[in-house]
């Protein structure tokens, strides 16, 4: 790296690092001439970079927001700091934004020093959340391997523990990792099975990257293929009811990851839902606070006659 280039880098970060610089304070703290400072500054907006110029007693030189977010320069602790903080937003304790922390600190591990990858793991190892919105915890390192192995098509091993309780041994290919708010998923190609998966991240052990990769195929749309088998594939029954209202008045009271829910006409949908026990089952169904009918299966059907008449007998 050049020295001119090296010191243009150099003064990027300082004009990150606080709001409003002379060009003085930039001259003594690069070791170069004001002029060379205004060079400098040129370069940076031919890169790009919105600097702007303020005259007079408290001006200087501004790092403005530009149409597009510039690189940042970090330092170590800062670095460290970041990857902390957004390891912990991807746990899930900062609702809506778990995708977008996972993706951002994938690009940050890829970048960052094996030095500065084990200060993040020693800090966050020993720091404890109180109040976090999942109740099924995914450590880190798990959800960064499969982020790197979704997004390089690297095959994975893993270990297993089904609904069932039953271990198991999985030979995968990862395509996306998906999250509820509560939980993480991810969609992948089960090489044993010769079919798809959605498995949870927190059932999962001794996930590795083999290095090996694989050739991409036509894979369903994750979101979907997600919401289906978590509202239903996991449980012993699984009902189908008719809401004689539109799908987005009964959509307020069923979690996108809870139900599947479809349009049945303008004023009506079909709601696809999972349970073990029917009777359980039946008060959620009556939340939506409109009339609906159980379509199947009759274990359900039956339920509904048997809670009706309970409620009842305690209304009598």
């Amino acid at each position: 790296m050049s020295e001119t280039t090296g010191r243009v880098l150099q003064l990027l970060g300082l004009l990150q690092g606080r709001r409003v610089w002379t060009g003085e304070e930039l001259a003594d703290r690069l070791g170069v001439t004001t002029r060379s400072v205004r060079r400098d500054i040129d370069r940076l907006r031919e890169l790009g970079y919105p600097v702007h110029a303020s005259p007079g007693h408290g001006g200087g030189y501004q790092l403005g927001a530009g149409a597009a977010l510039p690189p940042l320069l970090l330092d170590p602790d800062e670095a460290v700091a970041m990857a902390v903080c957004l390891r912990v937003a991807a746990g899930g304790s900062v609702a809506g934004v778990g995708e977008s922390a996972l993706r951002a600190l994938s690009k940050l591990d890829q970048v960052m020093p094996a030095k500065l990858r084990s200060q993040v793991g020693a800090v966050h190892d020993t720091t404890v959340t109180l109040g976090a919105a999942t109740d099924s915890p995914v450590d880190p390192d798990v959800l960064m391997t499969l982020a790197r192995a979704s997004r390089d098509r690297e095959h994975v091993t893993a270990g297993y523990v089904d609904v069932r309780g039953n271990v198991s041994q999985r030979r995968l290919e990862p395509y996306q990792l998906v999250t509820t708010g509560r939980r993480w998923y991810l969609l992948c190609f089960d090489r044993d099975r010769s079919d798809w998966r959605s498995l949870r991240l927190d059932r999962m052990s001794e996930v590795r990257a083999l290095g090996s990769t694989f050739v991409a195929r036509e894979a369903p749309d994750a979101a979907s293929y997600v919401r289906r088998a978590i509202s239903s594939s996991p449980y012993r029954y699984v009902a189908r009811v008719r809401y004689f209202a539109p799908e987005h008045v009964v959509a307020r009271t069923f979690p996108g990851a809870s139900a599947v829910i479809e349009a049945d006409g303008p004023d009506a949908c079909i709601v696809t839902a999972g349970a073990d026990d029917p009777e359980r089952m039946v008060p959620w169904l009556a939340m939506p606070g409109c009339d609906f009918e159980v379509l199947e299966p009759s274990e359900v059907i039956d339920a509904v006659r048997v809670v009706a008449d309970r409620i009842a007998r305690a209304a009598r």
